[in-house]
């Protein structure tokens, strides 16, 4: 029986070049983490301290800044989501299939974060604490396949394969992003009309738009300092397993 039969599909760490220092990866956490804890505490200084108090609303209407900008950041992660599948798909790099995996994570946490102020924002203002609306609906989907995407990826057994299952199903699963996004445009919903690029009847008062907008940036660098620690996490998860290779086969 030739050799090429008998040999079995094993995983292969990624070259050291082929990732970040622990150093290097270090050295930008540590940065980002004081960018991000410095912008936080302007953050919310703009909603407590700075934007109106929207006058239909109320003070609960500050939640929205807590509300839409983790859910705009977790369409940032899926994407980066999608495109490291890809990437991995096309070269398999499993630091490609690592960094997928961590902004999976990192989003799960900030669509989660979305889903639990919804809730405390629409009780007062829509008399319920759910509704079937599309965007919620949509929401709820995203998060279920984002979900089921980490589980595929814990559970699916040899490491490579699963990797691989994983990747195809973050691709097919990131359709939805783009529909969450438009649901608001494409059916009828108690979400009000995009505050940015949402036509003539919508938009935000010029400093509630300002504290809209930091407050987007500031979750989405949160986003990629949270990936950089997992990803620290991560390679030295991989360090570790080489090394037990290494002691196996040695």
């Amino acid at each position: 029986m030739p050799d090429s039969i008998m040999k079995t599909e094993t995983l292969k760490p990624p070259a050291p070049a082929a990732m970040p220092t622990a150093a290097k990866l270090q050295r930008w956490s540590m940065i980002l983490g004081g960018i991000v804890a410095a912008l936080m505490f302007v953050n919310l200084y703009n909603i407590f301290m700075l934007v109106p108090t929207e006058k239909s609303m109320g003070l609960i209407q500050r939640i929205f800044y807590f509300h839409a900008p983790p859910l705009i950041t977790s369409f940032v992660a899926f994407t980066v989501t999608f495109v490291y599948s890809i990437l991995y798909l096309a070269k398999q790099r499993l630091w490609h299939d690592r960094i997928a995996s961590c902004a999976a994570e990192v989003g799960v946490l900030l669509t989660t974060t979305g889903l639990i102020t919804g809730p405390i924002w629409a009780r007062p203002v829509w008399n319920t604490w759910w509704s079937w609306d599309p965007r919620l609906t949509t929401t709820l989907v995203l998060w279920f396949i984002y979900v089921g995407y980490l589980m595929l990826r814990a559970y699916a057994g040899e490491e490579q394969r699963g990797a691989r299952f994983a990747a195809v199903f973050a691709i097919v699963g990131f359709v939805d992003v783009p529909i969450v996004y438009l649901a608001n445009r494409l059916w009828r919903t108690l979400h009000p009309q995009p505050v940015i690029f949402g036509g003539s009847n919508s938009g935000l008062e010029p400093t509630m738009r300002y504290a809209f907008i930091f407050s987007i940036v500031t979750f989405i660098l949160l986003f990629v300092f949270f990936l950089l620690m997992r990803l620290r996490v991560e390679r030295t998860r991989l360090e570790v397993d080489q090394l037990k290779r290494e002691i196996a086969f040695s």
